[in-house]
């Protein structure tokens, strides 16, 4: 097949492609943000959105272009999932996205609506790191799945990670540190996140949420044959628009011991399918919980500053540090600081003995955490003003990616723009 040939695939009309419409994957639970220069493309994508295939999507269309979306995340994180309509001038196009790349989440996709069916631009945007260029006539079922191989082609990266939050002793507050930075990273960061209590027999997940889900991760462990994405999906339980929960039974009508494997299936389908699943993994040590730690692609240890915390935590860190060299180390969050007429250890102190930086300090505040907790609520929502909002809010960002934030431009547009004649000549 020429080059013309594949480039037609992606930028013809819907009767261009050989790929059969019923075919097209499903898009997973990801948040997409279209930016329009004319009405046509508006509406195109708005149609797009009662698809069935984009059923899980989140989408926000707006008009304005490339300089509207410029603007719109100078101070925001990005979607998943960014569409931008161009117009036909090819330097204007690619102004565009040097700006665009100048307020861009290193993760986000960028899917470019063109007027040009121009190979060398086309080979040219996707060295800069764009995702696919689209030029009309343009159908419904070719913007579908554009979006969709984005996601499910062979070789696509995961389309989320795994968080797991593990407390260094028992009543460390970890559950709560857990559910709160996952309600930050849903309604906050518009992430899709999934929160799964692991800890079966007791889990405060469902309380702390307010929901009493009649299934949850018990039926996923319990029937491991029939388990797929469109159970899972029917297990969740809704907590917000953008956030959902795998509950625990919370019953000791049984006991749960498990294989070491037993919830890699469903880790597996979440990364699939979600941005964010957020592990509540309790405190105990088996076969299973010691796997979903290693396991997950981030690890937030949560620790109160004192001897016994101390000494877990180093633990758990060497542990972790031997079984995942290769990946980013256990990030600490200290919780309960400042207890009144509690000795413990300077939280400098605490860090330095474990060559950790915390990457979050929560002092305790019994009354606003006891208030919360029994009301079945997130502290935000019991006080939307209060400062440790923000402390949850940098914690997500942090293990979201989202505090590198902004990227000083992607490094591939510069050789690019350096050939382009009215940019030599300013």
């Amino acid at each position: 097949m020429s080059p013309h040939d594949q480039f037609g695939n992606f930028a013809g009309s819907a009767e261009t492609h050989g790929t059969p419409a019923d075919v097209i994957a499903p898009l997973p639970r990801v948040s997409i943000q279209a930016f329009c220069e004319t009405p046509e493309i508006a509406r195109l994508i708005e149609q797009a959105t009662g698809d069935r295939r984009m059923e899980k999507a989140h989408v926000k269309v707006q008009m304005g272009g490339g300089l509207a979306a410029s603007e719109a995340y100078r101070n925001a994180p990005t979607p998943n999932v960014i569409v931008i309509e161009g117009d036909a001038h090819r330097e204007r196009l690619l102004e565009t996205l040097d700006r665009l790349s100048d307020v861009c989440d290193s993760d986000t996709k960028v899917v470019v609506i063109g007027q040009v069916n121009d190979v060398l631009l086309y080979r040219e945007l996707m060295r800069l790191g764009v995702s696919d260029y689209l030029v009309p006539p343009l159908g419904v079922v070719d913007l579908v799945r554009s979006l969709s191989e984005i996601f499910r082609a062979p070789g696509a990266d995961p389309v989320g990670r795994t968080i797991a939050f593990v407390g260094a002793k028992g009543g460390v507050g970890a559950s709560t540190v857990a559910h709160n930075a996952a309600w930050a990273m849903a309604r906050q960061l518009k992430l899709d996140t999934v929160v799964v209590d692991l800890d079966l027999a007791f889990g405060t997940a469902g309380l702390n949420f307010n929901q009493d889900p009649p299934q949850g991760v018990a039926e996923v462990v319990f029937a491991p044959d029939r388990l797929d994405a469109a159970l899972v999906d029917r297990l969740l339980s809704k907590c917000t628009e953008q956030l959902s929960l795998l509950a625990a039974p919370a019953t000791l009508d049984r006991v749960y011991d498990f294989h070491e494997d037993v919830f890699d299936p469903l880790l597996d389908i979440l990364r699939s399918n979600v941005p964010c699943a957020v592990l509540d993994v309790p405190h105990l040590w088996t076969a299973w919980s010691k796997r979903a730690l290693i396991a997950a692609d981030e690890v937030v240890l949560v620790a109160s500053p004192d001897l016994a915390n101390l000494r877990n935590a180093k633990n758990l860190i060497d542990l972790l540090k031997t079984a995942r060299p290769n990946d980013a180390p256990a990030k600490l969050v200290l919780n309960q600081v400042s207890m009144p007429k509690r000795a413990e250890i300077k939280a400098t102190e605490f860090a330095k003995a474990l060559d950790v930086e915390p990457s979050a300090i929560i002092g305790f505040d019994p009354q606003l955490f006891g208030t919360a907790a029994n009301n079945g609520q997130m502290l935000a929502e019991t006080s939307p003003s209060h400062k440790v909002n923000d402390t949850f809010l940098d914690l997500a960002k942090r293990l979201t990616g989202k505090i590198e934030a902004k990227r000083s431009k992607r490094n591939l547009l510069d050789p690019l723009m350096a050939r382009i004649p009215w940019k030599k000549a300013g």
